[in-house]
């Protein structure tokens, strides 16, 4: 185990740490860490705090891992980060633990890839095979579903969901909830209509692409409004799996979904969201 730790690093004792795990020179590891087998820890990254990280993944140097969540409403109570296997963590990423009001967790999947400079705020929910571009933020409470990309420059706000196999393009500003397997854009966002590119890329049928992208004509462009349009879908026969998981996505949104731009009566760049 020594010999796997640079002599610079900062271990402290009650660290639990795999045999396996590699420490470079002058990161710093405290008392509740705990690591799992063939995760690499660069040089100057800090972890601290009840973080739980799972095998194989590595951490970048200047990293910070499972610091204080930055919240006033925190008061010093016990909360946890809890990452899983084989995710990249690059240079200068925050990864904060949770809050009470929160439920006290953090959570992250498996196979991500977190850019430079990105952050994952208190009490967020990402799940797996996601890209975090560079410099993309979540703030608290966020939920991320699987095989999403967050592109450079994006911030989605407290509470937001974003749904599985989404794509977010540069620089949006998400307010309010991204609509899985769809394409979302703009500092003024709105729905671009489903993300075939990456779908066909994840090994989805022309079939399930084609019902996902009728779906998405029902909902964005029927003139119907989002109850009338999801009563409709309800209402269709042999649903496929990932319409329904749609369907479900818009009927427990709490703050609204981004929508497609209402042509007509918007100005240039605004989005419609309901």
């Amino acid at each position: 185990m020594a010999g796997l730790i640079h002599p610079t690093a900062q271990v402290d004792a009650a660290a639990l740490l795999d045999s396996s795990v590699r420490v470079g020179a002058g990161a710093v590891i405290r008392a509740g860490v705990e690591i799992g087998a063939d995760t690499e820890v660069g040089a100057q990254a800090q972890i601290q705090g009840l973080t739980r990280i799972g095998p194989e993944n590595v951490i970048f140097p200047m990293a910070c891992v499972g610091f204080d969540p930055q919240d006033l409403k925190y008061e010093g109570e016990e909360s946890w980060l809890e990452i899983g296997a084989r995710n990249s963590i690059r240079e200068f990423s925050t990864l904060n633990r949770g809050t009470a009001f929160g439920g006290g967790t953090t959570r992250i999947g498996n196979d991500n890839l977190f850019m430079a400079y990105t952050h994952v705020g208190h009490d967020s929910q990402v799940g797996s095979r996601c890209v975090f571009s560079n410099a993309a933020t979540l703030a608290g409470h966020v939920a991320v579903g699987d095989d999403v990309t967050i592109s450079a420059f994006c911030s989605v706000h407290q509470f937001c969901r974003v749904g599985r196999h989404a794509y977010i393009g540069g620089y949006s500003v998400i307010t309010k909830d991204a609509l899985p397997f769809a394409q979302t854009t703009g500092q003024k966002p709105q729905c671009y209509g489903v993300n075939s590119v990456g779908l066909e890329r994840k090994g989805f049928s022309k079939e399930q692409i084609r019902a996902i992208s009728d779906a998405f004509r029902v909902l964005l462009r029927s003139g119907k409004n989002t109850s009338q349009a999801l009563e409709a879908l309800e209402q269709e026969d042999d649903m496929s799996a990932e319409v329904q998981d749609l369907v479900d996505f818009v009927s427990s949104s709490e703050r609204g979904v981004i929508r497609a731009q209402r042509r007509g009566n918007r100005g240039a760049g605004e989005a419609a969201s309901d």
